[in-house]
């Protein structure tokens, strides 16, 4: 599956984005984010990797490379806890190098997984969940139609101190 949009590309992962993961799942900058608290090996991504053509309603995930106008791979957006049953799913993205970040590749990336979440997969909403002090994503999500929708107090414990975390809905059309 490839999603295109003016200078961004949605595409599967493929094996050769392994040192790609391994760098970025690896970076403990953004473990935060991710939710990861310790490294991978390169065996375990390449497990993963061999994995990730499984379908989305087997494994409840959908994750696709961000790549830019050379094709080069800056991040990874996805769908999780997909739940077709009430026809919505969470969204995450990373664009890992910040010399990508700011420049339209985020925005675009999202739009092209809304567009498919809400067209081919027929959900009916999307749901970010940010810290309360990533400005980036916040302003990102805000952007591209999402709502705040509530403030979960304390929710992840990050250097020994719990920070809130922010939800945010976007509705079909």
């Amino acid at each position: 599956m490839i999603l295109k949009g003016k200078q961004t590309k949605l595409r599967a992962l493929e094996p050769g984005d392994l040192e790609f993961l391994y760098e970025l799942e690896n970076n403990s900058d953004i473990w935060e984010i991710s939710g990861t608290v310790t490294p991978y090996s390169r065996h375990v991504l390449k497990l993963y990797l061999d994995n990730a053509h499984r379908d989305i309603y087997e494994v409840k995930q959908l994750r696709l490379a961000i790549c830019n106008e050379q094709n080069k791979v800056i991040g990874l957006i996805d769908l999780f806890d997909f739940d077709p049953k009430h026809r919505r799913a969470g969204i995450g993205i990373v664009i890992l190098d910040e010399s990508e970040r700011n420049n339209g590749y985020g925005s675009e990336a999202v739009s092209l997984l809304c567009d498919y979440a809400f067209t081919v997969l027929n959900l009916n909403q999307l749901y970010a969940n940010v810290g309360e002090e990533n400005e980036a994503s916040i302003q990102l999500f805000k952007k591209m139609g999402f709502e705040l929708a509530g403030v979960k107090k304390d929710w992840v414990l990050v250097g020994g101190k719990f920070k809130n975390e922010l939800l945010f809905q976007k509705f079909g059309q």
